[in-house]
């Protein structure tokens, strides 16, 4: 399978290299979104790519993009990848993992849902009895499923700096009052809907954060990537066990072994062992496997 850690597409300009996707200029109102094998953890870039994770993505996304489109629309243009750029060699790039999408104008911050209490919201727990401010029953054990779906809008970071959780007044300001419940709306309706049609297919949905953007006439659209194993929790359900941490079929596997290490979470990240990095992929497919019912073609 061939690995693409960064892509090269000379025929594009280049936007910018985000944690994953690179984002090329297709024209005036399209970029290209190339979703490459880099793999972030704890805000950091890791050096090792996880061979597959680009394409395991890019199908996820395409999948819920389509599966969710009755709830919002999204910033799909139908445009096939290798017909905006030449040559064999930037065909070989884009094709699998790649979307040429509408330009829209991102909002300022990620749309995280939560349907079970794990990560920062079970550390915040622990230490507050609330959850982004939010006040929770006394009690609730690591991984319990959460009385009602919560909305826990955060800021969103750059490479190498962290993202922040922020209060829904403080969204409210960000982005004016009715666009920021219309936001909390549609995030919740989402999760909500991919959540049970997985919980079905074995998995549990613990988490996931979406991104949105307007267009010109302030229209709603979900951008970036949907429900996939880089911005949501996937757990197998007939794993689950609540008073731990469930194992998952995301990069939490990887965020553990990292934990064990003598890092900082600062760059430079520390390289993974081939058996990380095999596991890692086999997570992934396996996911796309469950929710899809597709096989990631080599």
């Amino acid at each position: 399978m061939t690995v693409l850690f960064e892509s090269s597409i000379k025929s594009l300009a280049l936007i910018s290299r985000g944690k994953v996707r690179d984002i090329y200029r297709v024209d005036a109102e399209h970029i290209l979104i190339v979703t490459t094998d880099r793999l972030s953890a704890f805000d950091v870039v890791l050096p090792d790519p996880i061979p597959g994770k680009g394409q395991v993505l890019q199908g996820l996304s395409d999948f819920w993009f389509a599966k969710l489109a009755h709830i919002v629309p999204n910033h799909l243009s139908g445009i096939a990848p290798e017909g905006v750029v030449r040559g064999e060699e930037e065909i070989a790039q884009v094709r699998g993992r790649s979307v040429v999408v509408r330009k829209l104008k991102p909002l300022p911050i990620e749309a995280v849902v939560r349907g079970y209490l794990i990560g920062s919201g079970w550390k915040d727990y622990q230490a507050t009895g609330a959850l982004c401010g939010i006040p929770l029953p006394a009690g609730l054990r690591q991984a319990d499923r959460l009385p009602e779906i919560l909305f826990t809008p955060a800021t969103k970071a750059e490479s190498g700096t962290h993202d922040e959780n922020i209060s829904f007044a403080e969204t409210e300001k960000l982005v004016g009052a009715d666009l920021a419940r219309r936001v909390r709306e549609v995030a919740i309706r989402l999760y909500g809907e991919a959540a049970d049609y997985a919980r079905d297919r074995g998995i549990i949905i613990a988490d996931t954060k979406f991104e949105f953007g307007l267009d010109g006439s302030g229209k709603l659209y979900l951008i970036d990537e949907a429900l996939t194993a880089d911005s949501s929790r996937f757990w197998p359900a007939d794993q689950y066990r609540p008073g731990t941490s469930p194992p998952s079929f995301d990069k939490q596997y990887v965020r553990d072994y990292l934990e064990t290490l003598d890092w900082g979470k600062k760059p430079p990240a520390p390289r993974l062992s081939a058996e990380v990095i095999a596991k890692t992929s086999a997570k992934y497919r396996e996911a796309l496997k469950r929710l899809t019912g597709r096989d990631l073609v080599d």
